[in-house]
């Protein structure tokens, strides 16, 4: 795979390359130069396949010049061990839970492929390198399970105080060995902006190897596809006949860019909705053409509080890059604290299904999107954590206790290890310093 820069202003680099250098030079993101498409009888069959099958052929299709069949299978075998399933919610609403990995958060495809991908590739070269991460509530806890004593690895993880729950944040901060947390009197904008100058900063590239484990990173988003393609798998299985449109809870985009990478592989898919809360410059963008980041907006769906996402541009390339075009498959809804509450208290009465509040963003998309479109298709609902990690919301909305899974509550009892840092660079690269 060969990928260029969305700048346009920094030389062509190999997928190792654009793994470990997370961000090219000009500050852009690195995207394919050619997305290949599924030969037609990977989608005639694809019912038969398993999640490890469907990520093999993704990935040898992607990364054949890259990867060995072998190397991929060893890498898919030993990261992607946890299923996607599909639950049917109600006629034409079926939930794909992503939260069956470690972390309990749909962020375990992406860290642990990452994980596995460039463990084989510091092994092969005998080298170390300092993972970057900034947090909205999710990521950082799949990249610290994820990493969590990878030879030749040491992790950084920021995240924004007093704005990710309890559980996440344990997440964050409890597994100690080569994973540090850095707990920054901001918001998840301030995080993201200062990884982000980290590894544009040449002090600090001549000190460390330095690689970023956000979404902005290529080796997130590929293993991201693979549970379109088994969401796909699993509605054929279940004969589900309309077409599929896919609500995605949204923050950074990558998720959804994901979504889009499958789709330019052949993916019959007939829309995509970019699911937002009260963080919604992208559904703004496709209602009035003008995209206008704003500061992000503290919400209960937090990991979704991001006011300029990151990935709006590899959306845009990969939906079409005009406007016009972007429109006929992305659509845009965004939903208030309010609403997202009404949500999850509608569905846990009606079937007792309990959603977290990202999910019934999402839920919500896809019902603002079936009003207004009116056609019979089937409305897969991308859930993106465990409900029990947000407990006091979730409590509070359906009005009583829930189970909470053992790996979650365990940590409740844990000690939280974090550093406290202002939102300035300079003192930032200080800390990396030493």
């Amino acid at each position: 795979m060969i990928l260029y820069s969305t700048q346009k202003s920094s030389p062509n680099v190999s997928f190792e390359e654009a793994i470990f250098r997370g961000l090219p030079p000009d500050n852009g993101l690195y995207m394919p130069t050619e997305i290949k498409r599924l030969p037609d009888s990977f989608f005639d069959t694809i019912q038969d396949l398993s999640l490890v099958e469907i990520a093999e052929a993704v990935c040898n299709n992607l990364l054949a010049d890259d990867l060995s069949e072998a190397e991929i299978a060893s890498i898919i075998t030993s990261s992607m061990n946890f299923e996607a399933p599909l639950f049917s919610l109600e006629p034409g609403v079926e939930i794909l839970e992503l939260f069956h990995g470690p972390s309990m958060a749909f962020k375990d495809f992406g860290a642990r492929f990452m994980a596995a991908v460039m463990s084989h590739y510091l092994v092969k070269h005998q080298r170390e390198i300092r993972i970057l991460v900034a947090t909205s509530g999710d990521t950082g806890g799949a990249v610290a399970q994820g990493f969590f004593n990878t030879p030749g690895i040491s992790v950084t993880i920021l995240y924004p105080s007093g704005k990710v729950s309890d559980i996440q944040e344990m997440q964050l901060t409890t597994l100690g060995g080569n994973v540090e947390a850095l707990e920054i009197e901001g918001t998840f904008d301030d995080c993201q902006r200062l990884v982000k100058q980290a590894f544009l900063d040449a002090d600090l590239r001549a000190k460390f190897n330095l690689a970023s484990a956000n979404s902005i990173n290529i080796a997130r988003l590929i293993p991201q596809s693979f549970y379109y393609f088994a969401a796909y798998a699993e509605a054929k299985r279940k004969g589900l006949q309309d077409p599929l449109v896919f609500s995605v809870p949204s923050g950074n985009f990558g998720n959804l860019s994901a979504g889009l990478m499958a789709y330019q592989m052949g993916l019959p898919v007939k829309a995509f909705i970019a699911a937002c809360n009260e963080n919604h410059p992208v559904p703004d963008y496709l209602s009035t053409g003008v995209y206008h980041p704003e500061p992000s907006v503290e919400t209960i769906s937090n990991a979704m509080d991001v006011g300029s996402p990151s990935n709006f541009i590899r959306m845009q390339i990969l939906s079409g890059g005009v406007l016009g075009e972007i429109k006929q498959l992305v659509k845009g809804y965004f939903t208030d604290d309010v609403q997202t509450k009404k949500r999850m208290s509608e569905v846990y009465e009606k079937t007792g299904y309990i959603m977290c509040p990202h999910t019934a963003v999402g839920y919500d998309g896809l019902l603002q999107y079936q009003k207004e479109c009116g056609d019979a298709v089937t409305g897969v609902v991308l859930s993106t954590a465990h409900y029990a990690k947000f407990l006091p919301t979730v409590e509070a909305v359906i009005g009583g206790k829930v189970p909470v899974p053992l790996r979650l509550s365990e940590l409740l009892d844990k000690q939280k290890k974090s550093i406290l840092l202002g939102t300035d660079f300079e003192g930032f690269k200080k800390f990396l310093l030493g």
